[in-house]
């Protein structure tokens, strides 16, 4: 159903293109950043995602070199049909995760820009990446967390196989709900 149509080495994800239908999941560019801060300006967007809200397009140009470029599994979501990355989608870097994880584990975070809510896209994102994740030896199974009020979000992890874990607090008493998928059985 997903295609990776490009990857140097299964568990590198600095070449790696994934085909979804609707979208193409790539790593994400400088010149993405007017798009990025049209949505992430939006805070709509940003306050269920759980990120401060882009003030400039200059910060989300940092954004994109300080923490997007660094992590080879960060994902811009462009939408086929207009080739704009209209969301993003990755494994949250080790150490800024929003609840501890064990060897094997990676939280996966997204957010989609406010005019796609309610598409089914990234629903279509996560199963991608899911099955992509199958194939990097380094994870077994994926975390992620919601916050509590996002049930849209909440909606996705459950239709994709995650498993309701626990309600947590972040940092600041932000309640989240905390999600777990094993993939070891997609690499069989």
């Amino acid at each position: 159903m997903f295609d990776v149509l490009h990857t140097s080495q299964p568990f590198d994800a600095s070449d790696v293109v994934i085909d979804t239908g609707r979208l193409m999941l790539r790593r994400w560019r400088e010149s993405d950043a007017e798009a990025l801060y049209s949505y992430a300006s939006d805070g709509r967007v940003s306050e269920m995602a759980m990120w401060p809200r882009h003030t400039s397009v200059e910060m989300s140009r940092r954004v994109i070199t300080e923490y997007f470029i660094p992590n080879s599994f960060n994902f811009a979501m462009v939408l086929k049909a207009t080739g704009e990355p209209i969301g993003y989608i990755g494994l949250v870097p080790e150490g800024d995760e929003n609840c501890p994880a064990s060897a094997g584990e990676r939280e996966v975070g997204y957010w989609i820009g406010w005019p796609y809510w309610g598409r089914g896209l990234t629903t279509e994102a996560l199963r991608a990446l899911i099955d992509w994740c199958g194939r990097v030896p380094e994870v077994d199974t994926l975390l992620l967390t919601a916050d509590l009020r996002n049930v849209a979000s909440q909606c996705v992890a459950q239709k994709c196989g995650f498993i309701h874990l626990d309600d947590i607090y972040r940092d600041g008493g932000t309640p989240i709900r905390l999600f777990r998928l094993g993939i070891v059985a997609s690499r069989l």
